[in-house]
């Protein structure tokens, strides 16, 4: 009897261990158990991919981009050392190899600025533009034809003018851009910063105008130049920051347009005897790098406006002004004179305060913004869901 009730136990242990032994059963085990990981590491990989996406082709990801790795102090530091650079070599240009067609030196730098950026795009280096129902052609058909009357004509003034009066109408485009904004949109700025433009136009003006010799073909072109030069600056950093644009293809949408525009404009404000130019490797090395410079201005510009304001973007140009002429005196030992020196040092003054004002703009926002709190729930409303029966509960349907 104990053999076969051993036998019997033998047996009935081993049937409750066939199962976990059988070979079937434990390759199903681990298929299952493969086909469990191969589903999670395909989840994570289309995530990742879908992410990559969103990040790189996408023109709201291409503008996260831009905000994450070029803020408004990269970007205007990166604008300052770019223009110092094509004003020296512009300089030379103009100057000592005597190219004085500034119309046709910027219709130059915009057909190689169209280039390059052709070669980002066959490159997939481009960053993608947003859907083009989000901005009307219109827009950038404005952008685009602006920006060519506002470089055109600025060179223009540039040749009709003397300096100082030159400077007196960028100084005006201070006020006019402010007019500009609370027309269009409605946007005012606090009596602080009013104060500190006052303060830095006022600066600038004694820093930098020493002659205000008056031409009436001249105060014409300067007075034409400061409205689109303002309309400029307020489209550029509008579109981008209001509609998902990133500055090059901002810009790869409305550099043929300038272009186009530019066209008539050569003929009429620049010198005829362009063709008759000594094109040799010499002045033709300095003019493209003239023309590489000028793309990087553009870009930088473009940076710069879509990270802070067009007001901004005006005030670091007269901060460019003053520290050129600051520069000068302290490393060249030029003599601008004591009353320049201490208007470019007022200017500074006053551009540190609206740096400074601007800065705390957003800190004040966000601590004036009450902060989120939960909606309360009354008793009574409790009560009733307590006194209201739960239909997914079996037991209160039954």
């Amino acid at each position: 009897m104990s053999g076969k009730a051993d036998a019997a136990a033998a047996g009935s242990g081993g049937g409750v261990l066939d199962p976990l032994l059988d070979r079937n059963t434990v390759r199903k085990f681990f298929i299952k158990r493969k086909d469990s990981d191969a589903g999670d590491t395909g989840r994570a990989l289309e995530e990742l991919r879908s992410s990559l996406h969103n990040e790189l082709c996408t023109s709201e990801g291409a503008k996260r981009q831009q905000q994450r790795f070029c803020g408004p102090v990269v970007a205007m530091t990166f604008n300052f050392i770019v223009a110092v650079g094509i004003i020296l070599t512009n300089k030379s240009v103009m100057g000592q190899i005597g190219f004085n067609f500034p119309i046709f030196l910027t219709l130059i730098h915009y057909c190689t600025a169209w280039v390059l950026m052709a070669i980002f795009k066959a490159l997939s280096l481009l960053p993608v533009s947003p859907p083009s129902k989000t901005t009307p052609f219109s827009s950038l058909f404005a952008l685009g034809a602006v920006m060519s009357f506002a470089t055109g004509l600025a060179n223009a003034s540039l040749k009709h003018n003397s300096v100082g009066f030159y400077q007196m109408a960028k100084i005006a485009v201070t006020p006019t851009i402010v007019l500009a904004e609370f027309i269009l949109f409605k946007k005012r700025i606090s009596l602080e910063k009013v104060l500190a433009l006052v303060v830095v136009s006022l600066g600038v003006a004694v820093a930098t105008v020493t002659d205000l010799e008056f031409n009436l073909y001249g105060f014409c072109i300067a007075v034409i130049w400061i409205i689109p030069s303002a309309i400029n600056k307020i489209l550029w950093s509008n579109l981008q920051q209001q509609s998902n644009w990133t500055a090059l293809a901002l810009m790869w949408k409305t550099t043929p347009i300038t272009i186009f525009f530019l066209l008539p404009l050569m003929p009429l404000l620049d010198p005829p005897g362009v063709l008759s130019f000594n094109w040799d490797l010499r002045n033709s090395s300095a003019i493209l790098i003239s023309a590489l410079l000028g793309f990087l201005l553009q870009w930088s510009g473009a940076l710069a406006l879509g990270a802070t304001s067009a007001t901004s973007h005006v005030v670091l140009g007269q901060f460019k002004t003053c520290v050129i002429l600051l520069g000068g005196y302290v490393f060249f030992h030029s003599d601008p004179g004591s009353a320049s020196i201490c208007g470019a040092v007022t200017a500074l003054c006053g551009m540190s305060v609206y740096t400074s004002l601007n800065l705390k703009e957003p800190v004040e926002k966000s601590k004036k913004r009450p902060p989120k709190q939960a909606l309360p729930v009354s008793t009574k409303s409790l009560g009733e869901q307590a006194s209201e029966p739960d239909v997914h509960n079996p037991a209160n349907i039954a």
